[in-house]
């Protein structure tokens, strides 16, 4: 059995969709190789990047069959979402899912290929030059997509594309299967910056602009956002201790 669906100008890459186990297979244009695998594929004439989702184990196969959206379909609602809010983010093809005998296996997201200059993880990482202008314009497109009710749940340095226009930088968000729409109070925006893992400083200049966006303190605001990064750090350093133990008994 299978599940798909296409956005309406793509509906002539159904037959490409429907072998895109083979298609996928057989190509060896590998951009990311992790839990899940992601491949730029030509597709009549059009650059096309396919994510293949990891087959679940057996409890999420059950429940991706009966009870909740796999990974490739929420990819793909979420960034017809996205493009609904004018949201940048890589345009959504389809979704492809295979089952046998009624139970969920492998699952595919596709996009049209969007091409970036740098990503927020090399603005952490690197010698950028206009480095805190791009905090700045970051800290107010993230309390423009709060706003909008977006909570990005994997927001994240890899996560966050980016490109310049003039004096302009604009924000793309990828990897979005795992992301929910609601209101989103006040000080809980700056929450929302957690994974990111930037420096104090960094954190300053981006809970400052966001202070100024959303008409909060910025004291407050500052000592929000730095609680909240510290709070995820030391949350996951006990877990690498954890299974650095765990590991050392085995």
């Amino acid at each position: 059995m299978i599940k798909y669906e296409l956005t309406p100008s793509y509906q002539f890459l159904e037959k490409d969709l429907l072998n895109i186990k083979n298609i996928f297979k057989n190509d060896n244009k590998i951009i990311h190789n992790a839990r899940n695998i992601l491949k730029i594929i030509p597709l009549s004439g059009m650059d096309i990047v396919v994510k293949a989702f990891k087959i679940p184990n057996f409890i999420n196969q059950f429940v991706y069959s009966y009870i909740r959206n796999s990974k490739a379909k929420k990819s793909y609602l979420n960034s017809i979402k996205l493009e609904k809010l004018q949201i940048n983010t890589p345009s959504p093809i389809a979704f492809i899912e295979f089952y046998k005998n009624t139970f969920f296996k492998e699952s595919f997201f596709l996009s049209l290929k969007f091409d970036y200059e740098i990503t927020m993880a090399d603005v952490r990482d690197k010698e950028i030059t206009d480095k805190e202008n791009i905090l700045k314009q970051f800290a107010r497109f993230s309390y423009d997509i709060h706003q909008k009710g977006v909570w990005h749940v994997d927001y994240s340095g890899g996560n966050v594309l980016i490109n310049k226009n003039k004096d302009i930088y604009e924000f793309s968000l990828v990897d979005i299967n795992r992301m929910k729409f609601q209101k989103i109070e006040a000080y809980k925006g700056l929450e929302n910056f957690n994974k990111f893992w930037f420096n104090e400083d960094d954190l300053k200049i981006i809970a400052k602009e966001y202070s100024i966006c959303a008409g909060l303190n910025e004291t407050k605001s500052i000592n929000e956002i730095i609680l909240q990064d510290k709070k995820l750090k030391e949350h996951v350093l006990r877990r690498r201790k954890l299974k650095a133990l765990f590991k050392g008994r085995n």
